[in-house]
């Protein structure tokens, strides 16, 4: 199951970059997840300071 972004998301773009497939990019409101592209690796998770994203 892929890893989504929660509405707890800033928009800081931390997990972007640190995504090794780039399944993540910008929204209207806030960063999502492409639930195709995600290996379920959950580096993003790892260091979003907010905790927005959960598998």
């Amino acid at each position: 199951m892929a890893y989504t972004i929660t509405d707890k998301c800033v928009s800081c773009g931390t997990c972007e970059g640190e995504c090794p497939v780039g399944a993540i990019s910008q929204g209207d409101t806030q960063y999502n997840i492409d639930a195709d592209a995600c290996i379920d690796c959950g580096t993003c998770a790892s260091v979003c300071p907010t905790e927005a994203i959960i598998a």
